[in-house]
């Protein structure tokens, strides 16, 4: 018999998406699998939402964020297979056959990451286009085994393993991914692939967007910092261009604090260096897309790269200064 697969939803004011979500799991090919929807305390109709398609709601006591739902959701799944999916990501039909497939097909693989499709699940916004595209393609690029940091929006991990790497650290909120990330692959082998993929409904306003990426390089740091990959990060496409766009930025101002035209040829050349950087994304981004989007690709990854750039400085800044926000990641012993 297939081993049940419990499919683990996290929920907080995604009401909106909830029921494409839930439609999706429902289409699901693979026969044996649960829902297990865990609303924390939403504002919204997400509850109305599941209740209307007979999903049955568990709730957290109090708003506590997406590791305590995830842990609700653990506590009472039956499955042998723990699949976490997002509320804003629609399965495609096979999606959690392939994971259980990869997961039964080789033992020293403690988990299986999914990548998004290129296409967002509502198509309502040029910032959400950028954001879905520009995770597709650094998923698609780094599909295989991966280290460190792990996309959780879709990831399905074997019950007897999370028994052993879990549960979700609830204080770490917006970088549980890396936290849960280290504990697996020390263990395991995790997979991150596009066979087993979802359309997501990312950010659609640029004040959330960056705001969401600000945050998440800030108390991704001390991952960074004091973790055994963090050699991985340092020089890697993403940290040398959050550099060359911060040098850009900062050179600008140079031929007219100056004088001398010629000194634009700096913030120039930084510019010319940081689009080298990702030259390969940028050749997707345009062979996949018009030009004019294209541009505007650029244009928001060159915004994007910059809130990295000061995410950066500011958790580095913390993790100097700041003995509450280093304890918040002492590592815990095995």
């Amino acid at each position: 018999m297939d081993p049940l697969v419990s499919v683990i939803i996290p929920n907080y004011n995604y009401g909106y998406v909830l029921g494409q979500c839930l439609e999706a799991v429902r289409a699901q090919t693979y026969p044996n699998l649960e829902i297990v929807l865990v609303d924390d305390c939403s504002t919204d109709d997400s509850v109305a939402v599941a209740t209307a398609m007979g999903v049955p709601v568990l709730s957290t006591p109090r708003n506590g964020g997406v590791a305590v739902a995830r842990n609700l959701g653990v506590e009472h799944a039956r499955g042998d297979v723990l699949f976490f999916l997002d509320s804003d990501v629609a399965l495609a039909p096979d999606a959690v056959a392939e994971a259980v497939a990869m997961l039964a097909a080789d033992p020293r693989i403690g988990a299986v990451c999914g990548n998004y499709e290129a296409i967002p699940l509502n198509r309502v916004s040029l910032v959400r286009e950028y954001r879905n595209l520009y995770r597709h393609y650094w998923y698609l690029v780094a599909e295989g085994p991966i280290k460190g940091f792990l996309p959780v929006a879709i990831i399905a991990v074997p019950t007897a393993v999370w028994a052993e790497v879990g549960p979700w650290t609830a204080a770490l909120t917006q970088s549980e991914g890396a936290d849960v990330g280290e504990r697996l692959t020390e263990r395991y082998e995790v997979i991150l692939t596009s066979a087993v993929r979802g359309r997501h409904d990312d950010d659609a306003s640029l004040r959330v967007a960056l705001r969401k990426v600000f945050t998440r390089t800030r108390v991704h740091v001390p991952f960074f910092l004091q973790r055994r990959y963090a050699a991985g990060v340092i020089g890697s496409p993403e940290s040398g261009a959050s550099l060359a766009a911060a040098l850009t930025a900062a050179t600008l101002p140079v031929p007219f604090l100056t004088g001398l035209a010629w000194t634009a040829v700096l913030p120039l050349l930084l510019f010319v260096s940081y689009l080298g950087v990702d030259r390969r994304m940028y050749r997707f981004v345009f062979a996949s897309r018009s030009a004019a989007f294209a541009l505007y690709f650029v244009a928001m990854h060159f915004l994007v790269n910059l809130t990295i750039a000061a995410g950066a400085t500011v958790g580095i800044a913390q993790w100097l200064t700041s003995r509450s926000f280093r304890r918040l990641y002492v590592k815990a012993p095995a």
